[in-house]
């Protein structure tokens, strides 16, 4: 078995994601077999990985966060590097992927039911992952110190102390109290879970470090734990992709470049980061515009996002008035692009005959694309290779959905797809759909549709900037943890 070093924070949101990410790209600059594990991610951002032994053209779903890490190890995703993935579909329930495949719904209360179940199959892919490896960096979710949820734990402490993996603490220092927090989590973990601590680094810290001797000092006095450094505000983390939508929250718009990109904030929006690569590009700008407050009329094109809950989302689209905004956006001769769920709310109408997004089983869509989708049970779940029509250029991504769409308009289609056309667009030609997620990622393709709106000299190498990025990070943090402890601790 693989050496192993775990990392768990003192909340959620701490920088754990980009942490794992950059100690896997340091382990592997040092010639090490590195692999990530996370044995249970929440999000709905999710990727497509192998499933090993699988002989099916299917893959399976992890979260997009472990998918980056394995990008950071220079291996291919693996549904076991996150056994366990929840993906929100209401505020109380979830839907729950286990080793890839989809298990099953749950509300939050039945869930934790559920978790001793599910812990064989956290175990399992953990023999698993790293076989072959010479060291395993782990994630943790949310907080150890959630003292009321750890004996059914799967995720945090629970994980570490069947697993026998000693565990980094990371303190958030950019919300504050980090020195309470650190110190609070020492203070009711019970010691089972306090011994498995091996020291703690302090993340998101700006300006003169020295300035916080004093705050080490009494971390030390209340905890007697070692610090492994202290992180400054990594700038090359902006550049990687975004594991969780509660980072939109905080996304405010930056300066006023060549075009305008308006995106909804869908309440349940799914692979945000199919807008990365278009974020990346130096003259145009994203904007994400937050539910109560109406699409930028000054936006060239309108990009609606994938959703876990389409039909759901399209109500509350229509509530906040964005279909409003989005037939003004039409009529100034505005272009939208819909991606998987939003692809479908481009449509005439969304039917659920089986009700599974909820009791809510018939919708009118946004009547831009005349298609309709009908939900159905079968999920479809692959990476695919494709190529645009418009632009006779190569595509590449992945699809996970559910639905089946038809109607006029995919008699012109947006993508072929394994010699299948996917996707429609308009007569007019600035409405399109698809239900493949990375459709921006292809720099050539994303060149020349920019190019059709007005934007010209764009599609920069966005995978390569991704891959400095991580090594930028990586650097980052050789330079002020002490990456030669941590390893070393690793068991």
């Amino acid at each position: 078995m693989a050496r192993a070093i775990m990392l768990q924070g003192t909340g959620s949101d701490v920088g754990k994601t980009v942490l794992v990410a950059g100690l896997c790209r340091a382990a592997k600059k040092r010639g090490l077999k590195v692999r990530p594990f996370k044995p249970q991610n929440m999000s709905n951002n999710a990727a497509v990985a192998d499933i090993p032994g699988d002989t099916s053209k299917s893959g399976g779903e992890i979260g997009r966060a472990q998918w980056l890490q394995a990008i950071a190890c220079g291996v291919a995703p693996s549904v076991h590097m996150n056994p366990v993935l929840l993906k929100p579909q209401t505020d109380i329930g979830a839907q729950v992927i286990v080793q890839g495949k989809v298990f099953g719904e749950a509300r939050a209360r039945d869930y934790q039911a559920l978790k001793a179940r599910l812990m064989d199959a956290v175990l399992d892919s953990w023999g698993k992952v790293g076989e072959g490896a010479d060291l395993v960096v782990v994630e943790g979710a949310g907080s150890p110190a959630e003292i009321n949820l750890r004996s059914r734990d799967i995720a945090n402490m629970g994980f570490a102390t069947r697993a026998d993996v000693p565990v980094v603490l990371v303190g958030d220092i950019d919300r504050g109290g980090v020195i309470a927090s650190v110190a609070g989590t020492h203070l009711i973990l019970p010691e089972e879970d306090r011994r498995m601590i091996v020291g703690y680094l302090i993340n998101k810290f700006r300006g003169d470090v020295s300035l916080f001797d004093d705050g080490l000092k009494a971390i030390e006095k209340f905890t007697g734990w070692r610090c492994f450094g202290v992180v400054p505000w990594l700038k090359a983390a902006a550049r990687l992709p975004s594991e969780d939508s509660v980072v939109l929250e905080r996304l405010a718009s930056g300066e006023a470049r060549a075009l305008k990109v308006a995106v909804p904030m869908l309440g349940r929006i799914a692979n945000f980061d199919d807008l990365d690569p278009l974020k990346a590009e130096p003259q145009v700008e994203v904007v994400f515009v937050p539910p109560g407050k109406p699409l930028p009329a000054d936006a060239g094109l309108v990009v609606i996002p994938g959703s876990k809950s389409t039909i759901g989302d399209l109500i509350r689209f229509r509530e906040n008035g964005w279909d409003r905004d989005l037939a003004a956006h039409r009529k100034r001769g505005g272009h939208v692009v819909g991606i998987c769920g939003g692809f479908q709310m481009l449509g005439r109408r969304v039917r659920d005959p089986d009700g599974i997004e909820g009791s809510v089983t018939e919708a009118e869509g946004l009547g831009l694309l005349d298609i309709e989708t009908v939900m159905e049970p079968e999920k479809t779940v692959r990476n695919v290779s494709a190529r645009s029509v418009q632009f006779d250029l190569p595509l590449e991504g992945y699809e996970i959905h559910l639905g089946r769409t038809s109607g006029p308009d995919t008699m012109r289609p947006s993508a072929i797809i394994n010699g299948v056309a996917d996707g429609a667009i308009s007569a007019d030609g600035k409405v399109s759909g698809t239900y493949m997620h990375g459709l921006f990622g292809a720099d050539a393709f994303r060149g020349k549709f920019l190019e059709s709106l007005g934007i010209k000299g764009a599609g920069i190498d966005y995978r390569a900037d991704v891959e400095r990025a991580l090594d930028d990070v990586a650097a980052e943090l050789e330079s002020h943890l002490d990456c030669d402890a941590i390893f070393g601790l690793a068991r």
